[in-house]
């Protein structure tokens, strides 16, 4: 039987993810020049990113539900946050070419 404080880390565990995923892909775009560049690190990448840490809290830590499958385990723990952080990032954040030109920091 599933408990309720399960089921809230699992979900805080999955906006920790989908945060991991819209801050990784924005520093993407800003770093790589190319538009292919920051797609193709976003979705290599990023999934290495938040299987390390799918198997950190839920192999050490023993967060989150049995989803029953190996698949829907990572559907749900690295899929649907990759897909909602980079559509947060391309979508709603505007981007880095609208922004006007800062000051060098050295």
């Amino acid at each position: 039987m599933v408990s309720v404080v399960n089921l809230v880390l699992m979900g805080a565990l999955i906006v920790l993810h989908t945060l991991i995923a819209a801050v990784m892909t924005r520093f993407f775009r800003l770093r790589l020049k190319t538009q292919w560049g920051y797609i193709l690190y976003a979705l290599f990448l990023i999934p290495l990113v938040l299987l390390v840490s799918t198997l950190v809290f839920s192999g050490v830590f023993g967060i989150g539900v049995n989803l029953g499958s190996p698949t829907a385990a990572l559907g749900v723990m690295i899929g649907m946050p990759l897909a909602l952080g980079f559509t947060i990032d391309t979508l709603y954040v505007p981007p880095p070419e609208e922004y006007e030109n800062l000051p060098n920091s050295r």
